[in-house]
């Protein structure tokens, strides 16, 4: 169980703890991309997926608690909607995320062209809330499709678990990259220092996971990831190879380079397709849910960019992060292991 950030996730973490019976803050006024929020959001989420050793597991549908949630939920998808264009044209939407510019600009590119090592493993241990989790919000969006639009994204999501061999889910590639680069593999390990950017992104794939009438957001969301995941991990492996990193780095990146490839034709033509085709009043929902993975990712880029690297800052949270992000070479700094690689 992490500390709280404020307020809100104080109460969640108190009702959870079993030191109140009821949650007794309002989030009317609370920034719905903050710290306090997007932690209170992740750990009602959380007991939908693994939970907490510590936590009863009833929990998950105590009714007091959904209130509670929805209340988050509703300040979310206000700024959400609040802050993203809206609309129906699907056909821009998808062009311009299969467009890379001519000048390549972001994370990505940063890291490859001048990232160095430390940066690199911030970017994983934050990242990690996500591929902990790699695919599994998806799966709630199975029993709310039909015909080929469900067997389709049934056919992505065995490729994302492995396709049977357990070694090769991604959740499990990602955990043997976190022990290549000397990061701790744990489930949720780095939750403590990953500030509210990252947090607000898988957040945002398990509210529209776990209510029906965002299906059509979770299948533009889905296929915003697929669609962006090649260009995205070739410039990792070439960051990856440039600092000497552990091969098993490497992997997990170059299998997205080969199976999301194939993913991003099936999300476009089998699976929007005829999903808009059973349902075409979804259209709007879908590129709502295109609409905002981009504005959350532009979040976390101004986080990691603007306001930690450029300025030779960490971008994880404090107590854990040092004040010299240079001292992330040091085994010590985040993990309990030597790093790998050069820097």
């Amino acid at each position: 169980m992490p500390e709280p950030r404020g307020p809100l996730s104080g109460a969640v973490i108190d009702v959870l703890r079993g030191d109140s019976r009821c949650v007794r803050f309002d989030p009317a006024g609370a920034d719905p991309y903050g710290d306090d929020l997007q932690l209170a959001l992740h750990l009602c989420y959380e007991l939908h997926y693994h939970g907490f050793e510590s936590v009863d597991p009833g929990w998950e549908w105590n009714p007091a608690l959904l209130r509670f949630r929805a209340q988050l939920e509703e300040r979310f998808l206000a700024a959400l909607r609040r802050d993203v264009a809206g609309g129906d044209d699907l056909d821009a939407e998808l062009e311009q995320l299969i467009t890379e510019p001519v000048e390549a600009t972001g994370v990505g590119q940063f890291l490859c062209d001048e990232g160095r090592w430390w940066q690199v493993r911030e970017y994983f241990a934050q990242r990690s809330i996500y591929h902990h989790k790699e695919a599994d919000p998806y799966a709630w969006v199975i029993p709310r499709l039909r015909g080929q639009a469900k067997a389709a994204l049934v056919a992505v999501e065995f490729d994302e678990f492995g396709a049977g061999r357990g070694e090769r889910v991604h959740a499990r590639l990602f955990a043997d990259l976190l022990d290549g680069a000397g990061l701790n593999s744990g489930y949720l390990h780095y939750l403590t220092v990953t500030p509210a950017p990252m947090v607000a992104l898988v957040n945002m794939m398990s509210l529209f996971g776990l209510h029906r009438e965002f299906r059509g957001a979770l299948v533009g969301h889905f296929a915003t990831v697929e669609i962006t995941s090649p260009p995205a991990a070739r410039r990792m492996v070439e960051t990856l190879r440039r600092l000497a990193a552990a091969p098993e780095c490497v992997r997990f990146y170059t299998e997205h380079i080969e199976a999301d490839a194939v993913h991003e034709q099936v999300m476009r033509r089998d699976v929007i397709g005829d999903l808009l085709t059973q349902e075409p009043g979804l259209l709007g929902s879908v590129v709502f849910g295109i609409q905002a993975t981009n504005l959350l990712e532009e979040h976390l880029e101004r986080h990691l960019l603007d306001h930690s690297w450029y300025a030779g800052r960490s971008s994880l949270r404090a107590p854990r992060a040092p004040e010299n992000p240079e001292a992330l070479e040091n085994p010590e700094a985040l993990c309990d292991s030597a790093p790998v690689g050069a820097d």
